[in-house]
C-alpha cells in the first residue's frame, strides 16, 4: 500500500513538464499547477477505489450467478478484456479531461487539486446519466458481420486490436504532452479494424465499415473545433466590449491572485459542464465497447436486456404484426434464413431489390411472435439469445437505413406512428448498460483524472499562446467548450473534449491578439492530422495479428 501511495502521488506531483517551454518564467507567474496534493487524499482515493470495486464485484457476479459457468478461458478472455477497456477510459481521463482543468488552474479560479478532484468527480456524474445514445453511434461503425458475431474469434480480434491500438496512440501522444483526441483516435482504430476485415474477406461479402456513418461522426469530429474556434473568439470580443472597463479581467493573473467573484464562479460553472458533458460523451465510447465484449463472452446475461417486464414484450409483439403489415401488407412467410440472407447483403451493399422489404416484413413478424411466446426474457433459451439478438440488429439497421434513403413504402400517419414505436421499442432490447458498466467507466475516467493531469493542462495552459491565459480567456474557451459538448451529447454526436477547447484556447488567443506560439499549434494540429492514419494502420496490423491467435 505504502509503493501505491508513493507512486501515485509521484505522479500527481511531479514538476516534470512534456517538453521545454516556449516562455521562460517571470516572478509573478501562477504557480498554481505545482500546488501539492492534500494528505487526505489518498485515503479517501483509496477507500472509494475499494469501494467501488466491491459494488462492481457483488453485481458482476449476481449477472453471471443465472448463466451457466463460464470456462476458464472465457473468464480470462472477459477479465483481459475487461480490463483492456477500462485501461482505454483510463487514459481517456488524463488525457482529455485535464483539458477542462486546464482553465481554471491557469486562471487561479481553483487550485490544482481541488480542480482535478472536482473534475474526476463530474466526469463521474457525467457518465452516470448518459443515455447511451453515443455507446451505440460509435459500436454502428464497425462492420455488421463482427457486431453480430462479436463473440468469435474475429469479434475478440476486433475489440483487442481497436482498445490497445487506441490506448498506445493516447500514452504516446500524453507522454509528449499533446492534446490529442480519444474520440478521434478511437474511431480510427475503428476504422482501421473496418478496413483489414474488409481487404481479408472482401470476397464473401464482408462489409467494410458503414461509410454513411463514419462521415457522420466526422463531420462532428470536423466542426465541432471549427466551432469552438469561431465562437469563443466572437464570445471573447463580446466579453471584453461587455466588461470593457474592467482591464484586470483581461490581463494575465498575478501570481496566484484569484479572478474577481462572478469570472471566479463563471470559470468553475463551465469547467464543471465541461467535465460533466466529458463523462456523458466520451464515457460512453467505453460503455459501447465494455458492452460488446460482455455480449460476446456472456451472451445469455447480456445480449439483451433482461430488465423489460412482460407488458413492454406484448407491445413488442403487437407492434411488430403492425409494422410488417404497414411496410408490406401482402406479405408472404419468408424462410428466416433467407430474409437474413436478403437483409445483411442490402445493409453491405446498400443495393435495394425488390426482396428487401418482404424479407424485412417477414423477419420482423416472426422476430415478435419468437420474442412475445416468452413472459420473461430471462425464460428465453441460451442457444436462443444470440440469434434473437442478431436479428433485432438486423431488424433496427436495416430500418435506419431504409429511412435514411427514403425507401421505405408510403404509410398512413398511424402507420407511420406505429413504425416509429415500434423502431423505439426495438430500440430499448438492445441500447441499454447495466449500472455497473457505468460504474466502472466513471471510476476509470476519473482515476485517470486524477493521476495524469499535469503534462496536458501545462501544454494547454501555457503553450498554446505566447502570453498567459487571462481570466476573460479562459471564461470564454470554457463556456463555448461546454455548450458545444453538451449539444452534441443531445444529438448522440461524438466530438473530441480536446479538440472543442484546444480549438476554443487559441480562438480567444487570437481574438485577443496575444499570438499564437505557432510551434505548439502546429505540434498539435501534426497530431490530429496523423490521429488516422496512424491509429488506421496500428489497429488493421493488430487485427490481422491477433485473427491468427484467436
Amino acid at each position: 500500500m505504502g509503493i501505491l501511495k508513493s507512486s501515485i502521488l509521484a505522479c500527481m506531483n511531479s514538476n516534470q513538464t512534456p517538453v521545454d517551454s516556449a516562455h521562460q518564467s517571470t516572478n509573478n507567474k501562477s504557480t498554481n499547477v505545482h500546488v501539492p496534493t492534500p494528505k487526505f487524499f489518498m485515503p479517501v482515493f483509496l477507500t472509494l477505489i475499494i469501494s467501488t470495486l466491491i459494488y462492481i464485484g457483488f453485481q458482476l457476479t449476481a449477472d453471471l450467478a443465472h448463466v451457466p459457468a463460464l470456462s476458464l478461458y472465457s473468464m480470462i478472455l472477459l477479465g483481459t478484456a475487461l480490463f483492456i477497456a477500462l485501461g482505454f477510459e483510463f487514459v481517456n481521463g488524463f488525457h482529455d479531461t485535464a483539458n477542462a482543468v486546464a482553465t481554471v488552474i491557469y486562471t487561479n479560479a481553483l487550485s490544482a487539486p481541488v480542480a482535478v478532484m472536482w473534475a474526476g468527480f463530474c466526469n463521474f456524474l457525467g457518465v452516470m446519466v448518459a443515455s447511451g445514445a453515443v455507446a451505440y453511434g460509435i459500436i454502428a461503425l464497425l462492420p455488421v458481420e463482427l457486431i453480430m458475431n462479436v463473440g468469435s474469434g474475429a469479434g475478440f480480434a476486433m475489440v483487442f486490436a481497436m482498445l490497445i491500438a487506441a490506448i498506445l496512440w493516447n500514452l504516446g501522444t500524453w507522454f509528449l504532452g499533446i492534446p490529442a483526441s480519444s474520440s478521434h483516435t478511437l474511431i480510427g482504430s475503428i476504422l482501421g479494424v473496418g478496413i483489414m476485415n474488409y481487404i481479408l474477406h472482401a470476397g464473401s461479402g464482408a462489409s467494410g465499415v458503414d461509410m454513411d456513418q463514419v462521415i457522420k461522426v466526422g463531420k462532428a469530429l470536423l466542426f465541432s473545433p471549427l466551432i469552438g474556434f469561431a465562437f469563443a473568439a466572437v464570445l471573447f470580443l463580446l466579453v471584453k466590449k461587455i466588461f470593457k472597463k474592467q482591464m484586470e479581467l483581461f490581463q494575465p493573473p498575478e501570481g496566484n491572485k484569484p479572478p474577481p467573484p462572478l469570472i471566479r464562479a463563471i470559470l468553475i460553472f463551465t469547467c464543471t459542464g465541461v467535465s460533466f458533458a466529458h463523462g456523458s460523451n466520451d464515457g460512453q465510447k467505453g460503455m459501447g465497447l465494455i458492452m460488446l465484449i460482455l455480449i460476446g463472452c456472456v451472451p445469455l446475461a447480456y445480449s439483451l436486456n433482461k430488465n423489460l417486464d412482460q407488458a413492454h414484450i406484448q407491445s413488442f409483439e403487437q407492434l411488430s404484426a403492425q409494422t410488417a403489415t404497414a411496410i408490406y401488407a401482402q406479405h408472404d412467410d419468408i424462410a428466416d434464413d433467407k430474409a437474413r440472407d436478403v437483409i445483411t447483403k442490402y445493409i453491405q451493399t446498400k443495393e435495394i431489390t425488390p426482396e428487401v422489404v418482404p424479407a424485412l416484413a417477414s423477419l420482423t413478424d416472426h422476430l415478435g411472435e419468437r420474442v412475445g411466446q416468452y413472459g420473461d426474457l430471462k425464460d428465453i433459451p441460451e442457444t436462443e439469445v444470440s440469434t434473437i439478438r442478431n436479428d433485432m440488429y438486423l431488424n433496427t439497421t436495416a430500418f435506419k437505413r431504409l429511412d435514411k434513403a427514403e425507401q421505405l413504402p408510403a404509410m398512413t400517419a398511424d402507420q407511420a406512428k406505429n413504425v416509429k414505436e415500434y423502431r423505439n421499442n426495438l430500440d430499448s432490447f438492445l441500447q441499454y448498460i447495466p449500472t455497473w458498466v457505468k460504474v466502472a467507466v466513471a471510476l476509470a475516467l476519473g482515476l485517470g483524472t486524477m493521476v495524469g493531469w499535469k503534462r496536458i493542462v501545462v501544454t494547454v495552459g501555457e503553450r498554446i499562446g505566447k502570453h498567459h491565459m487571462t481570466y476573460g480567456q479562459g471564461m470564454s474557451a470554457e463556456l463555448v467548450a461546454m455548450t458545444t459538448i453538451a449539444a452534441a451529447d443531445g444529438f448522440g454526436m461524438p466530438v473530441s473534449t480536446t479538440h472543442v477547447l484546444n480549438s476554443a484556447v487559441a480562438g480567444t488567443m487570437v481574438a485577443n491578439k496575444s499570438g499564437l506560439n505557432f510551434a505548439t499549434v502546429k505540434t498539435i494540429l501534426s497530431a490530429w492530422i496523423f490521429t488516422l492514419p496512424a491509429t488506421i494502420c496500428l489497429s488493421g496490423g493488430l487485427y490481422w495479428l491477433f485473427l491468427q491467435v484467436f
